[in-house]
């Protein structure tokens, strides 16, 4: 097996996959090809600089590093909703793709066999498959939703390069087999981690009457609230297949 390299991480996996039939399957893969194909043309990214895995229902690619992560954060936001826009407007709504996103980043090795090995590129998996981004796709009107890893937030977006609002993401955490994984994802907040509404007062008593001489009493009322982060649990396989 070669040594691992360092690369960039994009992951695109199409919504309800499973419950087309193969006719539809066979065309929403071409539409993706086209999609995924048009986005890094967009971002610049030259054919090799990138490497593909075909996962059926999803696409994998391994980046060169020296493609710009911003280009790419921005070409995701922007470019690649009016692609999905400009197929989807064609289709009946039963045939349109939605499309889950990650952007991450980490060590990846290809074996023998054309397989990827890394657990970095597991983490980025378990982000493709958590339930805070099926979620947040089943509650967005728009034909994508992106999730970056932390080290991509912490790195990049946090520090707003042109054309990104870090405010625009929030973070999530996603329980995985291989223990807590910090991500944020892009749109509003996700369903079950808005903070619990403040406790209501107690009825304000009677006011009693005034104590006779200088005896003063002073009351008040306390408000809590309380927050909590939704953890996802997932199951997902990596099956063989090849890059090209």
């Amino acid at each position: 097996m070669a040594d691992p390299v360092y690369r960039t991480l994009l992951l695109f996996d199409i919504e309800q996959f499973g419950s087309r039939d193969d006719v539809e399957q066979a065309f929403l893969r071409r539409i993706l090809y086209d999609v995924v194909d048009a986005t890094l043309t967009a971002a610049d990214v030259d054919e090799t600089a990138r490497l593909r895995a075909d996962r059926g229902d999803s696409v994998m690619e391994l980046i060169d590093t020296r493609v710009s992560v911003p280009v790419l954060v921005k070409t995701l936001l922007t470019e690649t909703p009016a692609l999905l826009h400009n197929k989807n407007r064609l289709l009946a709504s039963s045939a349109r793709m939605r499309l889950r996103i990650v952007l991450s980043s980490g060590y990846v090795a290809v074996d023998e066999l054309d397989g990827w090995v890394g657990t970095d590129l597991n983490h980025a998996v378990r982000l493709l498959d958590a339930a805070p981004l099926r979620d947040a796709l089943k509650q967005s009107e728009a034909g994508s939703v992106l999730c970056v890893s932390d080290g991509v937030y912490q790195g990049v977006v946090r520090h707003g390069p042109l054309g990104v609002r870090p405010d625009e993401f929030h973070r999530v955490t996603v329980d995985t087999k291989e223990g807590p994984t910090v991500a944020w994802l892009h749109g509003g907040p996700a369903a079950g981690t808005a903070a619990a509404p403040a406790a209501e007062a107690p009825p304000a008593a009677a006011t009693p009457p005034a104590p006779p001489s200088h005896h003063t009493h002073v009351g008040g009322n306390q408000y809590g609230v309380t927050g909590g982060t939704v953890h996802g649990g997932l199951h997902f396989g990596l099956p063989d297949g090849g890059g090209r």
